[in-house]
């Protein structure tokens, strides 16, 4: 989903026949004008030698994300429009302020983010991420930026048998597809049958309507999807991933003047205490109905 707005303008005619022409003369003049504008840009973003260079010359970045992920990024209504928010949606926004650049943002399944990233589709992945050994293979990753708990989600009802990992064998366990959580349910809950989808929600229901018997999610997405669903809870038992160092931002290989400035704004955000700020905020629109 683009959320960035693009603004046409269109030509007024004029009464009589003469201004028509007039003014038809005068759409197209601007017309060209613009056209010639667009070219320059894109031009301009062409002939740059790095990724910073073309963000600037288009006066865009593309951040792309995986909208089902609060409170770091979900849909909301705002005054009857379907937005997306979330406190990694404020991070991307602070980082497009100090390239001095508007922010668009392209959702989609988590599993498509690196792929999009590495074919310039986005300029980089802000999505509750983790940087792993295995992606740091494929792309660059920026300073931690948060860093939560892992936990398992089940129905309220399964609070005293659900204790253990070993209390899932010859249950359904529910993972997003791509993610470290996934990892963790192939390696550690072996026992368990794995249900793999792209989207949380559909997770939230598979669970909710007993296709499957936990979900496991970092604690704040946990606590936002409970807080909507009151037959859901959280496992009592731990959930450790060895790789799990926090999110961070996704860039692709090699672009290290992008990345300066990425850390750099992180590294302001966590010292100023921004991003647990970020984090307050966007958990309010989980209390929205």
């Amino acid at each position: 989903m683009a959320l960035l707005v693009a603004v046409s303008l269109a030509a007024c005619g004029g009464q009589t026949q003469t201004g028509e022409k007039k003014e038809e003369v005068k759409a197209e003049t601007k017309t060209e004008t613009k056209t010639e504008t667009e070219t320059k840009t894109e031009n301009t973003a062409a002939e740059a030698t790095n990724k910073l260079e073309q963000i600037k010359a288009k006066g865009v970045l593309v951040m792309g994300t995986c909208a089902d992920y609060p409170p770091y990024e979900t849909h909301a209504i705002i005054d009857g429009k379907d937005e997306i928010v979330g406190f990694d949606i404020e991070i991307g926004k602070e980082i497009a302020k100090a390239l001095g650049v508007e922010l668009k943002i392209e959702d989609m399944d988590f599993d498509a983010l690196l792929v999009s990233l590495n074919s310039d589709k986005v300029d980089m992945v802000i999505a509750g991420m983790s940087a792993t050994e295995e992606r740091a293979k494929a792309v660059d990753f920026s300073v931690i930026y948060y860093n939560p708990q892992q936990k398992i989600v089940i129905r309220k009802e399964n609070l005293d048998t659900l204790t253990s990992l070993e209390a899932f064998n010859g249950k359904t366990i529910g993972v997003q597809k791509g993610t470290i959580q996934e990892e963790f349910a192939d390696k550690n809950m072996t026992g368990a049958n794995k249900i793999a989808l792209g989207k949380i929600p559909a997770l939230i229901m598979e669970l909710k309507s007993g296709k499957s018997d936990g979900i496991v999610l970092e604690e704040p997405v946990a606590a936002a999807y409970i807080s909507k669903n009151e037959d859901l809870a959280m496992a009592t038992l731990e959930v450790a991933i060895e790789e799990d160092s926090g999110s961070s931002v996704a860039l692709k290989k090699g672009e290290s003047e992008l990345l300066a400035v990425v850390d750099q704004t992180i590294k302001a955000l966590v010292e100023e205490k921004k991003i647990d700020e970020m984090v307050v905020e966007a958990n309010k629109w989980m209390e929205q109905d």
